[in-house]
């Protein structure tokens, strides 16, 4: 493998680089799919027996299924080789390759993009080691896998197949091998991203974001998914926006009940358009694009029976023009609703920033904007000690290493902000 320094390679320039040399294909090619109680055994008691950290990735099927599951496990571990497991047939088979995984560090790339579908099967992680997150704490530009592993390694990974339809059986060998390699080389990159984070003197801190990524609940449900419908800012009334709902959630539950990704079972635009048309017959309905095509014939009446639901609905039950706000209003409006809010962002934000910029960090891996916002928004009652600060950082989930940079300038920040918008004694 190449051993290419990875802080030298980010700023030399293009003509002064090593050449990349393409990885076409695994070292010891590509292996075989296995779907069987005693194919994951085997894999299992291999596994085992290799050492040190072991790479995973999978493989779904957004955009094509409703569901997020995993259609592909990729594995690797030193002394055992890279497997492709395929969960579909036989999911229970898998214990023997969840426990055999249960104590090794995994090596992950974004985690938060597998990790749901992998503890969807049952496999739980003690450690983590994310190659993105450590590239983002090493205030990389690019933390693509492929640019990574071109950056760090001197490799050329394929691209392609990322967004195919991982459902389909069988899988085609090109597919195969482009998800071999993407396991192929995680375990030497997160070894060259841990010694460039070690001499960064980041490596506590990448730690805590690891241990933070697995124990962080999952997000909760959004409310009202439907306003997230392309082009709904056109749809101008309240009973438009109640077939848009009502449409929604007919093609949600087929969605579901099928395992069709929703924009398969029907594209948004039709939805805004028969909103806007507003029919009330089949004929109406299936003259308008899309619904006039013959699997929208077969269903039209399940559409029909959508708008007209939404047509007949009391006003008192029609949807809000605008989503119920929650939570602070945009900062562009803080001058007029909260002048003290507005001066407490504009001294802590350009600092959260600086602060950022000072350490090589993207400003959102060292405090969260929602964070900051609320902070600025909320404000902390005096007095304005670093004790309250870092508690109300702390409550809202900032790591040790976050708050180590930016408890001391926020206090000060916060309280030159309050100073400044105080009222003097001659205006009390």
């Amino acid at each position: 493998m190449s051993d290419a320094d990875p802080i030298g390679a980010a700023e030399e320039s293009a003509s002064d680089s090593p050449p990349v040399t393409p990885l076409l294909a695994p070292r010891e090619g590509v292996p075989p799919v296995l779907s069987s109680a005693a194919d994951f055994a085997d894999a299992a008691q291999r596994l085992a027996a290799g050492s040190g950290p072991v790479a995973l990735d999978t493989e779904r099927a957004s955009g094509y299924r409703y569901s997020q599951r995993a259609y592909l496990i990729q594995i690797r571990r030193t002394g055992a080789g890279s497997f492709l497991l395929d969960p579909i047939e036989e999911p229970e088979a898998l214990r023997p390759v969840i426990d055999a995984l249960a104590e090794p560090e995994w090596i992950l790339h974004a985690a938060d993009q597998d990790l749901p579908c992998l503890r969807e099967l049952g496999f739980h992680a003690t450690t983590l080691f994310d190659t993105e997150l450590a590239g983002r704490l090493l205030g990389l530009t690019k933390v693509n896998l492929a640019a990574m592993v071109e950056q760090f390694l001197g490799f050329g990974l394929q691209k392609g197949h990322g967004a195919a339809d991982w459902s389909k059986r069988p899988l085609p060998a090109e597919w195969l091998n482009y998800a071999a390699l993407d396991v192929e080389v995680l375990i030497e990159l997160r070894d060259a991203m841990d010694a460039a984070l070690r001499d960064a003197g980041k490596s506590d801190w990448a730690a805590e974001e690891f241990a933070y990524v697995l124990r962080r609940p999952p997000s909760p449900p959004r409310t009202d998914r439907w306003r997230r419908t392309a082009n709904i800012h056109t749809v101008k009334t309240a009973r438009g926006l109640a077939a848009v709902r009502e449409l929604w959630s007919a093609r949600e539950e087929i969605a579901q009940r099928r395992d069709v990704a929703p924009g398969r079972v029907l594209p948004d635009s039709a939805i805004i358009t028969a909103a806007a048309a507003a029919p009330s017959t089949t004929d109406e309905l299936t003259r308008l694009p899309v619904f006039g095509g013959p699997r929208q014939r077969r269903q039209a009446g399940i559409w029909l029976s959508a708008l007209l639901r939404a047509r007949d609905l009391p006003e008192a039950e029609l949807p809000p023009r605008k989503t119920p706000a929650t939570g602070p209003p945009p900062i562009s409006r803080w001058d007029q609703r909260n002048p003290e809010a507005a001066a407490r962002a504009s001294a802590v934000r350009p600092l959260v920033k600086q602060i950022a910029e000072e350490h090589t960090l993207p400003p959102e891996n060292l405090l969260t904007p929602d964070l900051v916002r609320q902070l600025c928004w909320e404000g902390i009652d005096p007095p304005i000690t670093e004790a309250a600060v870092d508690a109300r950082l702390a409550a809202g989930d900032a790591r040790d290493w976050q708050r180590s940079l930016t408890v001391g300038p926020i206090t000060a920040a916060l309280n030159e902000a309050t100073s400044s918008t105080s009222p003097t004694p001659d205006q009390s």
